[in-house]
């Protein structure tokens, strides 16, 4: 039986090009470094490189330098916000965005350490006092923020209480923590201390309540429903910010039948507009932030891109994931392995490894000779 609807139907391969379209990875996009990871609302950053080799698929002339160069001047850092897992945002954003995020995944989070009785007889607002004192008097490790912490309360579970203190206080992980080809352990203190009072009266001026993340949300994610948005940001109970908003929102439905929210003047390409190539890092934002992954995966591809509960680099071809890669940096010559999940054919395998060296060229050790290598699908 037909489906019987009033909004239009839009298909997988339309939502499809919308969202990479919204992505900056139909073509490579002119904007800065700092200007994408605003229209992104983010970078997953839960390891160091990924951040970088997001921005070295989506941007032309990016080279990593200029991101390094923006965390250094802390107009961006790495920072727990959405989905309780750090982040790379803007400076504006990670005091913004850490706000909005903290009532889902992140006090969920802390209700679960709670649960489990490793902080029996902590007085959490004390902790929270203590802890902030503690790291803005100078950046400290987790290590050190435990063994502080111990000292109030021998009893409780160590890791318990560097947890709490995370989920309690926005705390900024420091460079040179995730610099380009330098790094560090890490060390945190707030968004108070690290940004200064102009960060935290920007952040202010810009309201971080549902109704002002749903429409950045659509703009770079969209057409998406409200369980999509939930999925990105780990809250519940967005339905009615949706509701607000829908006056000033088309709606749609998918294929089956999910009603779909977006913005008026946002693009929705044809599902026939060309996708090149895109190779992403692991965890990119593109494959988490819907319930509904099928726009991007087809069926019985996601369990392909984990390895031993890690994720995998991923590729794209036709604007699908299409298999993984891996990258060996050791020794004298660099290595990028192409392993797509079926064979492709030989001039998408030239487009693939033409966008594999173009990777390289950005995101290679100077002066190291590098190879790109296809393994054969398995099976």
């Amino acid at each position: 039986m037909a489906l019987r609807t009033t909004h239009p139907v839009l298909g997988t391969r339309v939502l499809n090009r919308a969202t990479l379209e919204r992505q900056l990875l139909l073509r490579p996009s002119p904007l800065g470094a700092e200007e994408a990871v605003e229209h992104l609302v983010g970078l997953q950053a839960q390891e160091t490189k990924p951040p970088y080799h997001a921005l070295a698929a989506r941007l032309d002339g990016f080279r990593p330098e200029a991101l390094s160069a923006l965390m250094e001047s802390r107009a961006v850092a790495r920072i727990v916000t959405l989905r309780s897992t750090v982040h790379t945002h803007t400076a504006r954003d990670a005091v913004a965005l850490r706000r909005f995020a903290q009532p889902g995944a992140v006090d969920r989070e802390l209700a679960l350490f709670v649960s489990r009785g490793g902080l029996a007889g902590v007085d959490l607002d004390r902790l929270a006092a203590l802890a902030r004192a503690f790291v803005e008097e100078r950046p400290r490790t987790p290590g050190e923020l435990r063994r502080e912490l111990l000292g109030e309360w021998p009893g409780a579970d160590p890791a318990s209480l560097s947890t709490a203190a995370r989920c309690l206080l926005p705390l900024v992980q420091v460079t040179p923590r995730g610099l380009w080809g330098r790094g560090g352990r890490v060390a945190l203190t707030t968004t108070d201390a690290w940004f200064g009072d102009a960060a935290r009266q920007d952040a202010a001026e810009r309201d971080a309540g549902p109704d002002e993340v749903v429409p950045r949300y659509l703009r770079a994610f969209g057409p998406a429903s409200v369980k999509d948005m939930q999925t990105w940001c780990g809250l519940t109970g967005l339905r009615a910010a949706f509701e607000r908003l829908r006056p000033r929102l088309l709606v749609f439905r998918d294929e089956r039948g999910t009603e779909l929210f977006d913005l008026p003047d946002a693009p929705r390409p044809d599902g026939d507009t060309p996708a090149p190539p895109r190779f992403l890092p692991e965890y990119d934002n593109l494959l988490l932030s819907h319930a509904d992954r099928t726009r991007v995966l087809a069926p019985g591809t996601r369990s392909r891109t984990w390895r031993n509960n890690r994720g995998l680099r991923v590729f794209l071809l036709d604007g699908f994931l299409a298999g993984c890669w891996y990258l060996d940096e050791g020794g004298e010559r660099t290595a990028l392995t192409v392993e797509p999940f079926e064979r492709p054919t030989r001039a998408r395998r030239a487009d693939l490894a033409a966008e594999a060296e173009r990777i390289l060229r950005i995101t290679g050790r100077p002066g190291v000779p590098y190879e790109i290598v296809f393994r054969d699908p398995e099976g």
